[in-house]
């Protein structure tokens, strides 16, 4: 079921790279306000389901979340700020730092570099989380904005795609619209997914609650929990390639 279900989104995906090649060639031959607008709802769409595919950091985001004592609307706020990132990296390294980019077939889109800094910076976030695990709860949310910056490092490599291609059209501002489209997209999937870990774990804190348990006890077990996974993420994703 999950094979089919990623072959599925990988059909998708392919779907929106073809679309995006020629709603591009479309803008590029009239360059028509009626045709850059249209680039808005399909960037918005695009991003939404693109954020569904492997990666953009979903399990981190969700692993911090529910090892956190993030408010549902803070947590909204770690994914804006990751999709906020993910988007602008992308931007960023094709408008001044192409070279960064991988240019293999099997690499296309990626930044091994700005990919190894985000997962090292991960794996710190994650040791620091069974730190304060340990020690005790002194709940801090300003390291959420951290989790939101350091992920989103990692480029999304349907913007980079975008940016690129509308560059070499001669259409710049193509791909500054869908860019910022794309965001908006990507913000609602993982907020979405944000926001819905955020109210699982204060539902399982309260069923806690009503059973007498020690709340305080069952937090820290959570937090170390979650430091635990991105420790495992970023050391599998770094020297396990």
């Amino acid at each position: 079921m999950f094979e089919g279900t990623l072959q599925t989104l990988i059909e998708i995906q392919t779907v929106i790279n073809q679309r995006i090649a020629e709603d591009l060639r479309a803008f590029a031959a009239d360059r028509s306000l009626g045709g850059l607008l249209i680039l808005l709802p399909l960037g918005a769409a695009f991003g939404a389901v693109h954020a569904l595919t492997p990666g953009h950091s979903k399990t981190v985001l969700a692993s911090y979340v529910a090892g956190s004592a993030t408010p549902p609307l803070r947590a909204v706020g770690v994914a804006t700020v990751l999709s906020f990132t993910h988007i602008l990296s992308a931007v960023v390294i094709a408008v001044l730092a192409l070279p960064l980019v991988t240019r293999t077939l099997a690499g296309v889109g990626r930044a091994p570099l700005l990919e190894d800094i985000s997962r090292g910076l991960l794996t710190l976030i994650g040791v620091w989380m069974l730190v304060r695990a340990i020690r005790g709860p002194v709940h801090r949310h300003r390291d959420g904005v951290l989790v939101g910056v350091f992920a989103g490092l990692i480029p999304c490599p349907l913007t980079l795609f975008t940016m690129v291609l509308a560059k070499a059209r001669g259409i710049p501002e193509a791909g500054f619209a869908f860019a910022l489209a794309m965001m908006v997209g990507v913000a609602f999937t993982l907020s979405v997914i944000a926001g819905l870990t955020a109210v699982a774990r204060d539902t399982m804190a309260r069923t806690f609650v009503a059973h007498g348990d020690r709340l305080q006890m069952a937090s820290r077990c959570l937090e170390g929990a979650a430091g635990s996974l991105l420790v495992l993420i970023g050391a599998h994703e770094i020297f396990g390639r």
